[in-house]
């Protein structure tokens, strides 16, 4: 079978089970498998798939018609422009994240600032902060030791030696922390996800009722401490965003900037 009728068929079949993405999703998974780019797929229609490259190809294939989040079959997704291990105890690292890295970037912050990578997952938002501002100490939290895996594993990909740690949120921290990156769990229990995110761990995808609990928990916690961080970066849907901005004021935080998913909190005093 030559590319373009594999390219074909198995678009079809993606798209027979309501994928979207169906046609860019084939050509990611020949990509990865030819060891070629796109442009030189697309260039050779005629170029015949041997026998053990159709069978590796239509096994990865049955896995995303069963709606397997493309990151899963593949063993890794991009962020930032960099390449992270991703498995089925980490949620997909969303382009919508990247923001928290642009908004961190542009802080004035004191030589050896510390960072907080607060429910790290994969760590990709931690990692590229420290890849991003090379003269910061920054920290990977989770309260799951099979995530925890998954971020160590991406430390070393990266050549970096963070300290990966577990525990709720912060709690019982004995380190004071100038930058706080939340991306905390804020889907609404009730939501409807789509089959592929519903096959990502739930402890990484909601959070109460109205998806906010556990940033009510993660504030209060910070309003306890004797420190208070310079900078608090969270992640939520944008329908969240007054309310949210709403529970940090409780607690002593005030919202500075909203950008897309992205908010940027300071203390008041």
């Amino acid at each position: 079978m030559n590319l373009d009728k594999f390219l074909a068929q198995a678009t079809k079949k993606l798209e027979a089970v309501g994928i979207s993405s169906a046609r860019l999703d084939v050509l990611i998974l020949l990509e990865d498998e030819l060891h070629k780019d796109r442009a030189y797929i697309l260039a050779h229609p005629e170029l015949e798939l041997s026998p053990v490259y159709l069978k590796i190809l239509d096994k990865k294939l049955q896995r995303r018609v069963k709606h397997k989040p493309l990151a899963y079959i593949r063993g890794f997704t991009e962020f930032y422009g960099r390449r992270f291990k991703i498995n089925h105890r980490v949620l997909e690292p969303r382009p919508e994240s990247e923001t928290m890295i642009e908004l961190l970037k542009s802080f004035k912050l004191p030589k050896d600032a510390s960072i907080a990578d607060i429910g790290t997952g994969s760590g990709a938002i931690g990692i590229t902060a420290a890849l991003e501002l090379r003269n910061h100490s920054v920290d990977l939290y989770d309260i799951d030791a099979g995530a925890l895996a998954v971020a160590k594993h991406n430390c070393a990909l990266h050549k970096l030696h963070l300290r990966v740690i577990k525990r709720d949120l912060l709690r019982a921290t004995h380190k004071t922390y100038d930058v706080i990156l939340a991306n905390l769990p804020y889907v609404p229990d009730h939501w409807k996800i789509n089959e592929a995110a519903a096959m990502e761990p739930r402890i990484a995808i909601f959070g109460g009722k109205d998806g906010l609990d556990i940033y009510r928990r993660f504030f209060e916690q910070l309003s306890h401490f004797s420190w208070r961080p310079k900078y608090v970066l969270t992640e939520s849907l944008p329908p969240q965003h007054h309310e949210l901005a709403k529970i940090a004021l409780g607690y002593g935080f005030k919202l500075v900037k909203s950008k897309d998913f992205i908010q940027l909190f300071s203390p008041i005093n």
